[in-house]
């Protein structure tokens, strides 16, 4: 297969070329794709300017009706194609495949119903006047970059500001070109106009260096590292006189999710939202499980549990249905996660309980492994880790609150987390002191597995804009809103009634 940009609903090859391999298979090439560079990438910004004067006059209901007719094609004869190529793609079990997939439906259904909803938001009128709010798209392009970790986010970014209106240049990350062109293809069938979804893979430095630099840039939608978002912010505030308006900024970043369980908690649940958490999809997932806190009472039997638990469980290929997780997604993601497991093998603070194992010579597969720390604040409880190793914090049963303040403290980001416990006074207490430290909290389930139109989802401090996709908080950061006042009974003359002799 060989996957070409799309510029203005037309094919485009550069000869530049590149190779997207299987994460559990690194030997096999599902694809070569054609890179964009910067001359494509202003072709793709004019295509999209040139394409905004009729989709900005496009009434909504048609551009639902696009979005909606992809829902049913990606539900229909499009499904099967978008779970195999998130299994051999991006190295997705067929379950996470298939929930990734469907994700992605509700994407498009619910963005639909919330863009009505934003659309009857109306003003009020006063007499002899009407008054109402025209929802603008924004003036110029929207840069979509999009992760290589959820088809759902893949397809979400660069369409929800589109189906608001906006004109979209989407670049996917390098290790994902094979599922997202099969979602472009499912866009392109649903009939979005030339122009207002244009495709162009590359490198970051190409692509986002001369998007981020042109006048017309109206806002980015972003998902992936804290440093890459940061570096973004950063460049759009250097280019700021260059902008025709100020950009809008959404990001998705990272995250350094937690579970705290209190000495109430049923340990059967705790050590399933545990292994799930934490090693469904190799930890690849931006709202993992990657630290947690333990009270003493519960320890040994949480341990024994674990331990059992990820000795039943099989890592391998995503074709053999009996696979719990697989390989991470390159040797990048490989090469860094193995840093941090070879950093806790030589801390003095840290002990390798369970796993720890890693080998390239098939694919790239790190064991899912399970460190103890004595050390609430070591390396791999603050930072991102992004793979299969959870870090465990054992603590006294009566320090519990200051646990929880621990918790809160101890990384810099604010994603998700989730407390366990049967005690209602304990729970209320861990969301009130852990109000600010995630975006997502969760009740005695694991801080995985956020649902459209339940729990929509984002965070702060370090993990993003907390524009929470899956709602109309998102939508609403895609239009600017114009307020116009008609007066039915215009005044004919300059005085006051108060200017009157009396």
């Amino acid at each position: 297969l060989e996957i070409p940009l799309i510029i203005g609903g037309e094919e485009v090859k550069t000869d530049n070329l590149r190779q997207s391999v299987m994460p559990h298979d690194h030997g096999t090439t599902l694809a070569e794709y054609h890179n964009a560079g910067e001359k494509e990438v202003e072709d793709a910004i004019q295509a999209a300017l040139a394409a905004r004067e009729n989709w900005v006059s496009t009434p909504w209901y048609d551009r639902a009706a696009i979005f909606m007719k992809a829902a049913d094609l990606i539900s229909g004869p499009y499904r099967a194609r978008l779970n195999a190529a998130a299994m051999l793609g991006i190295g997705k079990t067929v379950y996470q495949a298939e929930i990734d997939t469907v994700e992605l439906i509700d994407f498009f259904r619910f963005n639909a119903f919330y863009m009505t909803d934003i659309y009857k938001d109306q003003a009020t009128s006063g007499p002899n006047e009407w008054n109402y709010i025209d929802y603008r798209p924004l003036e110029g392009f929207i840069f979509a970059v999009t992760p290589f970790n959820f088809i759902s986010i893949m397809g979400n970014l660069p369409t929800a500001p589109a189906m608001m209106g906006n004109v979209s240049l989407w670049k996917p990350a390098s290790s994902a070109v094979y599922p997202t062109w099969q979602i472009m293809r499912v866009l392109l069938k649903a009939g979005v106009p030339p122009g207002v979804i244009n495709y162009v893979p590359g490198p970051g430095s190409k692509v986002g260096g001369y998007a981020l630099s042109h006048p017309s840039l109206a806002g980015i939608h972003f998902t992936g590292s804290t440093n890459t978002f940061n570096h973004m912010w950063r460049t759009v505030g250097e280019n700021i006189d260059l902008y025709r308006t100020y950009p809008r900024l959404v990001g998705e970043t990272g995250g350094k999710d937690f579970i705290v369980a209190h000495k109430t908690a049923d340990v059967d649940a705790l050590v399933t939202a545990l292994v799930r958490g934490a090693f469904e999809y190799s930890g690849q997932k931006c709202s993992a499980a990657s630290r947690t806190y333990i009270p003493e009472s519960l320890w040994t039997e949480v341990r024994e549990r674990l331990e059992k638990t990820l000795d039943e469980v099989k890592m391998g290929n995503p074709e053999d249905f009996t696979t719990f997780t697989g390989a991470v997604i390159d040797k990048a993601a490989y090469d860094n996660i193995v840093s941090y497991i070879e950093y806790a093998h030589q801390s003095d603070e840290m002990e390798i309980l369970k796993g720890g194992s890693h080998d390239t010579s098939k694919g790239y597969f790190v064991e899912p492994t399970l460190v103890l720390t004595t050390n609430p604040k070591s390396k791999l409880m603050e930072e991102e880790i992004f793979g299969p190793v959870l870090t465990i914090y054992v603590y006294p049963d009566d320090e519990y609150e200051e646990t929880l303040r621990l918790c809160d403290e101890t990384s810099p980001y604010g994603l998700t987390g989730a407390v366990f416990g049967q005690n209602r006074q304990a729970i209320s207490r861990a969301l009130e002191l852990l109000r600010d430290a995630a975006g997502n909290a969760y009740v005695n389930d694991k801080p995985t597995g956020a649902v459209v139109g339940r729990q929509p989802f984002g965070g702060a401090r370090k993990s993003g804009t907390n524009d929470k996709a899956g709602s109309k908080f998102n939508l609403i950061r895609w239009v600017s809103p114009r307020s116009i006042k008609e007066n039915f009974v215009p005044p004919t003359g300059v005085e006051y009634e108060y200017m009157s002799e009396p």
